[in-house]
């Protein structure tokens, strides 16, 4: 399943450890958006490390599932193509 993630989560320990969590599960996009392929045991083991580390009252996390013919109709307007398509599983 390919996903667009995206987080807003105001204390900086914070949103720094969500930032390494998702880094090492996809392609970090821009400043607080990633993308992400991945199987549904991956899936699942990633929401559930971060629901463990946030604040629902302070923190925002946002799934966005993307079929196979949405994700071929992402177009980007400027920017770094991203190169490093590497996935590390912490």
């Amino acid at each position: 399943m390919y996903l667009v993630i995206s987080y807003d989560v105001p204390e900086d320990k914070r949103r720094t450890k969500i930032h390494k969590i998702l880094k090492s599960y996809g392609q970090w996009m821009q400043y607080s958006v990633f993308e992400c392929d991945l199987t549904p045991t991956q899936y699942a083991k990633l929401r559930s490390r971060l629901a463990k580390l946030i604040k629902p009252d302070q923190d925002s996390i946002r799934f966005y599932h993307l079929c196979a013919c949405c994700q071929g109709k992402v177009e980007r307007i400027g920017g770094e193509v991203p190169i490093d398509t590497t996935v590390f599983f912490a």
